[in-house]
């Protein structure tokens, strides 16, 4: 088949490749603008376009769908289009211009987690097992039917940017094989089925850690939310990046919520229940570095507490 690919970020590079490997041909890609990044703000290409001139495929790159992109794919003849985290819903009449539509790989089992973070989500609810699911491109935010699923079972230390990385990897193997099902005739679809949970994209400020509750609330937001938008709390008034959070063996003695404290080589803050260990972290306008170094930086560290919503005490 002629197909038209859309995605941006290194989640959809292993599916773009997949095919682009396979016997159908890509006679177009889809991505995002080139967007500043870095100190210097140097405009950068998306790791899919990147991707996509190595393999000498031709690459729109829009912002938004308009007019003109429409136009193009239509002329192009596609038999089907294949969306993994373009970045931008797709609307009529591009929905329908391929001769089979759209279908989009997502990084959760549908239809729960419906949305832009499905894996952060998932996480950050301390579920169970993920995966992926194809289903087929509909007007309703993630809502079509599914041609396809893998499942995952989660260990419980996962971060999004390891879990995704899994994800980007089998799933680009699922994909490919609905679209040589599609194409050979072969492929069904089934309604989705469950209850409905939505996953809408991160903030900055949902890397806040609140320390208040149970160990493995924070420990889970922590996951989720690494390496982005990125775990933070707040120490002396001043933000603190917590790069890398492990949970403790069992038998570390209890610590009030907040506090922080040096214990032998581990830096240890306190939960309503059972400590985390912090193991790196980037104070602000520093590099990062190993939590017990900043510790030891900081004179007055006796009694030394974040408060439990995040704003130093």
């Amino acid at each position: 088949m002629r197909l038209v690919f859309a995605g941006s970020p290194a989640a959809a590079v292993p599916s773009l490749r997949a095919l682009a490997a396979s016997e159908h041909e890509i006679v177009s890609v889809l991505t995002r603008d080139d967007t500043p990044q870095g100190r210097k703000r140097v405009l950068t290409p998306t790791p899919v376009a990147v991707a996509a001139d190595e393999l000498g495929l031709p690459v729109i790159k829009t912002r938004r769908i308009d007019d003109r992109v429409t136009r193009v794919i239509a002329e192009s003849g596609a038999d089907l289009g294949v969306i993994v985290a373009y970045g931008a819903l797709l609307r009529e009449p591009l929905l329908s211009s391929p001769r089979l539509g759209w279908i989009n790989l997502h990084f959760s089992l549908l239809p729960r987690w419906r949305g832009a973070a499905p894996v952060q989500s998932a996480l950050i609810a301390g579920d169970q097992e993920t995966g992926a699911a194809v289903f087929q491109l509909v007007p309703e935010l993630d809502a079509g039917d599914v041609f396809g699923q893998i499942t995952k079972p989660l260990q419980g230390d996962e971060t999004s940017g390891f879990l995704l990385g899994e994800l980007a990897i089998s799933g680009a193997l699922l994909l490919s094989r609905v679209v040589d099902q599609l194409a050979a005739g072969e492929a069904t679809a089934r309604p989705q089925d469950g209850d409905v949970t939505l996953a809408p994209k991160l903030t900055l400020d949902d890397g806040l850690l609140d320390f208040s509750g149970p160990a493995p609330a924070a420990y889970n937001r922590y996951r989720g939310v690494t390496p982005e938008p990125g775990a933070f709390t707040s120490v002396a008034g001043a933000r603190l990046k917590l790069l890398e959070l492990r949970r403790p063996d069992t038998g570390s003695d209890a610590l009030p919520a907040g506090r922080i404290v040096l214990d032998g080589k581990r830096v240890l803050i306190g939960t309503a229940t059972t400590p985390l260990e912090v193991v790196t972290v980037q104070p602000a306008g520093k590099t990062p570095m190993a939590a017990g170094d900043w510790l030891r930086g900081i004179p007055d560290r006796e009694g030394l507490t974040v408060d439990v919503a995040g704003a130093a005490s």
